[in-house]
């Protein structure tokens, strides 16, 4: 009997309840409330759905994020920049800049949004947080998250990359919920009803040249972003080439699938009770929902600037697509505009913007480097 009562006793030890806190069990909750979010609604489920199950599994085994324990190996990739860098090279060969250079006042737009970042970084300087942590916090505003985790990286505040890199991504995944009522607040529905010219046809020569000129230019400004930008880049090249179809295919679709699932889950068990249940992770939440709508709401009042200059020939709603959330900010801007008319096609006009932001958001996380001395 005693030897019977003895397992019973170290099974019961071993079990994820005898150490499960209340913390733990609220986690959980979020975790599962993020995969109802991603499969029953889908919300961006490559991105939440590895995310949350990287919640769940850090709340259930803590040690499975402990150094040796599996995912963290996976956030060393995180911590070394590996993974950022690889989703941009997927990104670029998935990514057609054909909007960008038939329209290149897309950039305004694309740069009006990063406004939202500014405005976090000074938000986190008067709530306490030093420079550095306060430009990490900041580039959630980008709604960007593989730079949001370079950028704290290269600033050495790793000890927050976690609830930096999740409300970044959540921000992403919600593009949907959080970005339409800013739109409509902001745009009337005469403005919304806008119909814009297609775009000029964008010659194969441009799209070669537009990656290598970008490179050049950017890289040499702002060495700092040659890894974010030059893998961007590099994707698109591959893509636009023509010459490397098996590169563009690898990079676009199983190796950016395999980076999405190392990172995701990575980022996820960053979210143990004792790391994230606590006032810096709240304070940090909030500045990145404040940044990200700041950066909404910005690009959309330069659209209805541009709107009024151009005499009516620009939808201001592109403009909330200069967030860097590729594809999505262009989709809702798609969504909202088709819900006013559904005739009215904003697709492809939005992406002038949302690949703007990319580069925008890629740019300022290098001018900040830049700022702080780091090489």
């Amino acid at each position: 009997m005693s030897y019977i009562a003895n397992t019973l006793s170290n099974l019961a030890a071993q079990s994820a309840f005898a150490t499960m806190s209340v913390g733990n069990l609220i986690m959980i909750a979020v975790a599962c409330v993020f995969l109802y979010l991603a499969i029953a609604k889908g919300f961006e489920p490559l991105l939440l759905v590895p995310i949350a199950f990287g919640m769940l599994l850090v709340n259930i085994y803590p040690d499975i994020m402990k150094e040796n324990g599996l995912l963290y190996f996976f956030f060393k990739l995180d911590e070394w920049a590996i993974l950022p860098s690889l989703i941009f090279m997927g990104v670029g060969a998935m990514t057609d800049f054909g909007p960008l250079i038939a329209n290149p006042k897309s950039f305004w737009l694309g740069a009006a949004a990063q406004f939202g970042i500014f405005a976090a970084y000074f938000g986190a300087i008067a709530m306490g947080f030093n420079d550095r942590a306060a430009a990490a916090i900041s580039i959630i505003g980008g709604a960007d998250g593989p730079t949001s985790i370079f950028l704290a990286s290269k600033l050495g505040q790793t000890n927050i990359m976690g609830p930096i890199a999740v409300a970044a991504y959540s921000y992403m995944s919600l593009v949907p919920i959080i970005q339409p009522p800013i739109m409509k607040a902001l745009t009337t529905q005469k403005e919304r009803k806008i119909k814009m010219e297609q775009l000029r046809p964008v010659s194969k020569l441009e799209k070669i040249l537009f990656p290598i000129i970008v490179t050049i230019v950017v890289a040499l400004i702002l060495p700092t972003t040659a890894p974010l930008i030059g893998m961007l880049m590099l994707g698109n090249l591959f893509r636009e080439s023509g010459v490397v179809r098996q590169l563009q295919e690898t990079a676009s679709n199983a190796l950016m699938y395999i980076v999405v699932i190392l990172l995701g889950t990575s980022v996820g068990a960053t979210t143990s009770a004792e790391a994230f249940l606590n006032a810096t992770t709240l304070k940090i939440v909030a500045l990145g929902l404040v940044a990200f709508m700041f950066g909404t709401a910005a690009g959309i009042l330069l659209g209805k600037v541009m709107c009024i200059a151009t005499k009516g020939k620009i939808n201001p709603l592109i403009g909330s697509a200069g967030v860097s959330a590729v594809p999505m900010a262009a989709r809702v801007s798609q969504k909202v505009g088709a819900e006013e008319d559904p005739t009215n096609f904003l697709l492809m006009h939005a992406m002038g913007p949302n690949v703007a932001g990319v580069i925008g958001t890629a740019v300022v996380a290098g001018t900040f480097m830049a700022v702080f001395g780091i090489v």
